[in-house]
């Protein structure tokens, strides 16, 4: 008998994936979002509502036997804010709804931000999480009070994304492709020898489901298995375009602090974590997810890059 799967945010990018991996499982699915989405099948039930109203979260989560929750405010808004108010009081009304409605797992999507710069590399589940700007510090909020209701008896898994690629999404890379489509140089700091780690979407949904279906409450970082450096990630990229843009480092202290000035001044679309991260070695180890999930990943950062 399928189990009903709520996916709150999934009307977004992300979200709608997950939904589309669940119904070719048979499962039963229902999005709460702001918004609906154009192309929702019409066997997805939809509840409108805000993630902050705590009354519209209850109706969401009646009778859900997995919730999946990936409503965020994004590091792009810039709004430290809803920051806290979306994504650390919200993820407050989620799980109290579904502790009030006996859901029998959570699945929340929290973000590599928690993380900051790591003093130690690969990145595992034993990391401390020093995050280093106001997203990272909400999302991280967030999963404290996630384990705080498993404490109490909730089942409650975490699942931490590594910046997420494929299917055409750009995210923060966006101003990259531009530069690429055009024929212009990209720019890497300081030679981009930074092992950077990517995650594509179809593995991160992966992640999610199979965590669902493991009882127990649990974190896992999950990122691509097969990655280099980010010169080696936009090189690729470069070649796979065939528009005359080749890779060029920068001195990275200048291009930070003018990243950060223009991102203060709303004149780029980057927030202070890219600005912080884009020349730093950030990468996730992901054996837990293997050992315990069997999960891997399919796609490795190239092949996500030319996708999307």
């Amino acid at each position: 008998m399928a189990r009903l799967h709520v996916v709150t945010g999934g009307s977004g990018y992300f979200g709608n994936l997950l939904v589309a991996r669940l119904l070719e499982r048979g499962e039963k699915v229902r999005v709460f979002d702001i918004l609906d989405a154009d192309d929702r099948p019409e066997e997805v039930e939809f509840v409108q509502g805000d993630i902050r109203d705590k009354q519209a979260v209850k109706q969401a989560t009646a009778d859900a036997d997995v919730v999946y929750h990936n409503v965020a405010m994004v590091p792009l808004a810039k709004d430290i804010d809803a920051f806290w108010s979306v994504n650390s009081g919200g993820t407050l009304n989620l799980l109290e709804a579904c502790r009030g409605n006996g859901v029998k797992k959570v699945v929340y999507t929290s973000s590599s931000a928690v993380f900051g710069v790591p003093e130690t590399l690969p990145v595992d589940e034993f990391v401390t999480p020093r995050p280093a700007e106001a997203y990272g510090k909400a999302k991280l909020a967030g999963e404290e009070m996630c384990w705080r209701f498993a404490d109490e008896g909730l089942d409650v898994s975490i699942i931490r994304p590594r910046t997420i690629m494929g299917h055409g999404r750009l995210g923060i890379m966006q101003i990259l492709f531009d530069w690429i489509r055009e024929g212009r140089n990209v720019p890497v700091f300081d030679g981009g020898n930074n092992k950077y780690q990517f995650v594509h979407a179809d593995d991160l949904a992966a992640a999610c489901i199979l965590a669902a279906d493991r009882a127990g409450p649990r974190a896992y970082n999950i990122g691509a298995e097969e990655f280099g450096s980010m010169r080696q990630t936009l090189q690729r990229l470069c070649e796979h375009a065939k528009t005359g843009s080749k890779v060029k480092s920068v001195p990275s202290a200048p291009a930070v602090w003018g990243m950060k000035l223009t991102s203060a001044l709303n004149m780029s679309p980057l927030g202070a974590y890219h600005a912080l991260m884009y020349g730093q070695d950030m990468y996730f180890d992901g054996t837990r997810a293997k050992t315990e999930l069997g999960w891997s990943a399919r796609y490795s950062n190239e092949d996500m890059f030319c996708e999307s």
